[in-house]
């Protein structure tokens, strides 16, 4: 009788223990929301990630970068510390497996999908190579497309960053009050490579601004929004970092990165004729983050308990929105947050 009594409690006790451990287990999990959920009128499908047949994405016989990836940073203007740490923190989780998934490295194996003529995938490996602040605006506070290779070229000379031909490429990262050509306008990011004449070496880049002062409802949507939604759709997302600006940034990186590295010279990966006028991995898929997204809608995101909103995590705990990439594979935008 005792033995059977002690079985009892024993069932009891590993029973509680099972029902707390499960308690426990609810409660770090995210909160998933929809905020822009499109109608069920507007499709029978359940899939809206952007799937087409019409899309005629081709490979142009050009280089992907297939080796290490390593990335130069340029600091153009005043930052702040604590900016740049996020910054690199977003760009360290690439090649990193640490973070839970959803993770930054998991949204970079749909990148890694595109090949080269040899069959050679884009690299899992993306490093800091080096980093150069230009913090006196060398070129002053308005830059256009053609100056900022002149940013790229005084860098070059002054770090001196090494010229790497085969895995480097360049990121010139603007401050908050630093102008661009073409700015909130029609870009917030873009990128090319550089050329001998100006730098001395055909390099690519990447430039992405801060538009926290100057147009977040353009370039760091959804974490701001046009006026003109002010009374018809959702209010801005809570950012995952407490940043408009610089949360809002790392997306437009994520999606220049990845048209970087399956189209470094422009004549690899697009969609569309003209090569100065390409639809890129990333142009298919922008403003999508999560599965029910497209036309319009952002998808289903996750937030947290302290209302922060995101769709994947990183390193040393950090937490991303960053917009989803066209899969090569599944011909439909993708990332590792999707439901479906």
């Amino acid at each position: 009788m005792l033995i059977h009594l002690l079985f009892f409690l024993f069932l009891v006790a590993q029973s509680s223990n099972g029902a707390k451990s499960t308690v426990q287990t609810l409660q770090v999990q995210p909160q998933y929301i929809n905020p822009k959920l499109p109608p069920k009128s507007l499709s029978a499908s359940n899939k809206f990630e952007g799937s087409s047949d019409l899309v005629n994405l081709r490979y142009h016989m050009g280089p992907v970068l297939s080796s290490p990836i390593n990335i130069y940073l340029i600091w153009y203007g005043k930052w702040a510390a604590s900016q740049k740490l996020l910054i690199k923190d977003f760009l360290l989780s690439i090649s990193t497996s640490a973070a839970p998934s959803p993770s930054v490295a998991e949204w970079w194996r749909t990148i890694s999908l595109y090949t080269d003529q040899t069959g050679a995938n884009i690299s899992r490996s993306v490093l800091l190579a080096g980093e150069y602040s230009d913090h006196l605006y060398s070129h002053g506070t308005h830059l256009t497309r053609l100056s900022i290779q002149e940013v790229i070229a005084t860098a070059v000379r002054s770090k001196p960053f090494t010229v790497d031909h085969k895995n480097g490429i360049y990121l010139i990262l603007t401050s908050v009050d630093v102008t661009m050509q073409d700015f909130c306008r029609a870009v917030c990011g873009f990128h090319y490579f550089t050329f001998p004449s100006m730098v001395g070496y055909t390099l690519p880049y990447a430039w992405v601004g801060n538009s926290g002062k100057q147009c977040p409802e353009v370039c760091a949507y959804p974490f701001a929004v046009p006026g003109y939604m002010g009374g018809g759709g959702p209010g801005a997302l809570n950012t995952p970092n407490g940043d408009v600006g610089v949360d809002g940034m790392i997306s437009v990186i994520g999606h220049e990165l990845a048209e970087l590295s399956s189209n470094p010279l422009v004549n690899a990966w697009y969609a569309g004729e003209d090569p100065m006028a390409p639809t890129e991995i990333g142009d298919l898929c922008e403003g999508l983050y999560g599965t029910g997204g497209g036309g319009g809608y952002i998808g289903q995101v996750m937030r947290d308990k302290q209302g922060r909103t995101y769709n994947m995590n990183g390193r040393r705990g950090r937490k991303f929105l960053v917009q989803w990439i066209w899969s090569p594979v599944i011909k439909a935008c993708a990332g590792p947050n999707a439901l479906d």
